[in-house]
Order: structure tokens, then sequence, then C-alpha cells
């Protein structure tokens, strides 16, 4: 893939990022977050969502949240340790990337994205503010389907 991000891109007028620990074994909140079409049962902000094949680099995948189509594709995978994906969405570009930390009672998940584009740069505040909210529910709602799996 020609100019393939390897981060977020840092210098991007939106970024945002979340951690928060989840008790559950790395593999097993590995394994749901990476299986996208199952994000719509525990991700209530996803409509609905499809992968045609495993998430490795190259492949893609949709989604709609919001009301809005978005079409990802996978930038790296670091299994069960981090993946990165991205791709543009009505004038915006971006990335995102998740990263996996077990220890010995949890998982510390963190997530970063960034969004460039006009659209965003026309009042990066507030869409700064959007995005951080957004990632704080998907953090919430991972670590609630990840916990509840493992009781």
């Amino acid at each position: 893939m020609k100019n393939t991000p390897s981060g977020i891109d840092r210098a991007a007028p939106v970024l945002a990022r979340r951690e928060l620990p989840i008790r559950a074994p790395a593999p097993a909140v590995w394994a749901l977050l990476t299986y996208v079409p199952g994000w719509p049962t525990w991700q209530p902000d996803i409509a609905e969502a499809r992968a045609l094949t495993p998430l490795t680099p190259g492949a893609v995948f949709h989604w709609r949240t919001g009301g809005v189509d978005i079409s990802s594709t996978v930038y790296a995978v670091d299994a069960p340790r981090s993946i990165l994906w991205g791709g543009l969405s009505q004038g915006i570009t971006a990335v995102h990337q998740w990263t996996f930390t077990p220890s010995a009672r949890t998982t510390l998940v963190v997530t970063e994205e960034s969004w460039d584009g006009a659209p965003v740069r026309a009042d990066a505040a507030v869409v700064t503010r959007a995005l951080d909210r957004s990632l704080a529910q998907w953090l919430l709602h991972l670590k609630s389907a990840a916990e509840r799996a493992a009781r």
C-alpha cells in the first residue's frame, strides 16, 4: 500500500486519546474489537458493520455510525497488541489506533485517533470534543462487553 500510515497523524488538527483498564484477558478483548461484524451487538453507536476478510494489512471493512457510511482500511496489525486502520469519509482523513497492554488482572486499552480535512479544520475544537466523547464511549462499550464475557 502506497503512503500507508504507521500511526495516527500527530500533526492533524484533531487528535483524541483515551485509555481504560478492562478486566478481561487481552486476547479476549482483541477478539471482540477485531470481529467487525459483531460490533453492532455491543457498540450501540454502530448501526451495521461488515468485513469480508480477516483484519490483516490491506483488508477493507465497512461500517455505519451516526448516519455515515465508512470504509476503513487496515494499515497494520500486531495481534493481540495493536491495530491501526483508517480512511477517507466526507472529506475527513481519519487514522485510528488501538493498543492492548496486558497485566495480571486487566488489559489496558488505549485508543487514539487523528482527523484531518477541510470539514474538521473549520472548527477543530468542537470536532476534537466530539471525537473524544466518541472514543470514550467506544471504550466503555468495549469494557462492558469484554467484562461481561469474561465472567
